[in-house]
C-alpha cells in the first residue's frame, strides 16, 4: 500500500483558510519547537515533517521514527511563515500523537512478550480509523509488532461468516486451490476440530477465535503434526494484559486494541 498523500489531512482542517492566523498574526516568519510530554516510542516524525512542507515550513528532526524518547525531549524544530506554523500545528501534532500511543502500545506489550517468547508476534488488526489505516499499521510496525493484513487484498482471511457463507470448511476447502500463488492463507476456527479441518485444507495460519492459551497450545502442537511450517494465531478479546499469557503457546497474537483502544502520546508546540 503506497503512504497516502497528507493534502486532505490538512485541507480537512483549514477549509476555505485559517481564519484566526490570518486576521490576527503578522505577516513574518517564526520558530517553534515539538516536544514529547512523556516517555514514549516515538512514531509519525516523517508524517508531521511532510504536512509542514506542504505549508512552507522547514523541520529540523532530533529523533528518528520508533526511537524511544523521554519526557521533555525536543524532536523537531520547525521555521517558516508563523501563519503556516499555527496553521499546520494541530495536524501535525496529531500524527505524532496518535502515532506514538500506537507504536508505545505495540513496545510495551512486546516487550513483555517477548522476555518469555522471542518468537511470539504481536500483531494488530483491521479494526483501524478508516482513513487512517496506513499510519497506524506503520506505527504498530515502528513499535516492533506485525502488522498484519493491510486489508482484503494483500491475504486471505476467512472468518466464521465466510465459512457459513459458503456452506461450511469442505465448501472452503475446495475453492483453496483457486488462491493466487503466493498469497498466504489464514482460517478463522471456533474449536479445535474446526482447526484440524483447516490445516488439513492447506491454510498457512490458523486463528483460535477465543481460544484460552491452554487451547491455543494443544491445537497448535496437534496441527505442526499436520504441516511444521503453519502458524497459529491467538485472537478475541485479547487486552494488553491478557497478550502475555499466549507466551509459548501461539506464533501470533493479534490485539484490536493496538488501534482501537489506545491512548495518544501528548506533544505539545511552542512558538519561540
Amino acid at each position: 500500500m503506497r503512504a497516502p498523500d497528507l493534502r486532505p489531512f490538512l485541507e480537512e482542517d483549514v477549509g476555505s483558510g485559517d481564519l484566526t492566523s490570518q486576521i490576527f498574526l503578522p505577516d513574518r516568519d517564526g520558530k517553534a519547537v515539538i516536544t514529547c510530554e512523556s516517555d514514549s516510542t516515538v512514531a509519525g516524525i516523517d508524517e508531521a515533517v511532510t504536512v509542514f512542507s506542504i505549508m512552507g515550513v522547514k523541520c529540523q528532526t532530533f529523533v528518528e521514527d520508533g526511537d524511544r524518547v523521554k519526557k521533555g525531549t525536543v524532536v523537531i524544530e520547525a521555521s517558516g511563515p508563523l501563519r503556516s506554523l499555527m496553521t499546520c500545528e494541530r495536524t501535525a501534532l496529531n500524527f505524532l500523537m496518535r502515532m506514538s500511543g500506537i507504536a508505545e502500545m505495540t513496545r510495551s506489550i512486546s516487550e513483555k512478550i517477548h522476555a518469555l517468547d522471542p518468537d511470539l508476534r504481536v500483531a494488530g488488526s483491521r479494526k483501524t480509523t478508516p482513513g487512517f489505516r496506513y499510519f497506524e499499521k506503520k506505527a504498530i510496525a515502528l513499535g516492533g509488532g506485525w502488522p498484519h493484513r493491510m486489508g482484503l487484498y494483500d491475504m486471505v482471511m476467512v472468518k466464521d461468516n465466510h465459512i457459513a457463507a459458503a456452506g461450511g470448511m469442505d465448501a472452503i476447502a475446495a475453492k483453496i486451490k483457486d488462491v493466487p500463488e503466493g498469497v498466504p492463507v489464514e482460517i478463522e476456527v471456533l474449536d479445535h476440530d474446526e482447526g484440524i479441518k483447516a490445516a488439513k485444507c492447506g491454510a498457512d495460519i490458523v486463528m483460535g477465535d477465543h481460544f484460552s492459551p491452554e487451547e491455543v497450545k494443544r491445537l497448535r502442537e496437534d496441527l505442526r503434526k499436520i504441516n511444521p511450517d503453519i502458524l497459529v494465531e491467538a485472537s478475541g478479546n485479547i487486552t494488553p494484559e491478557t497478550a502475555i499469557e499466549y507466551a509459548g503457546c501461539a506464533d501470533i497474537v493479534s490485539l484490536g486494541a493496538l488501534t482501537h483502544s489506545v491512548k495518544s502520546t501528548h506533544f505539545s508546540m511552542d512558538v519561540e
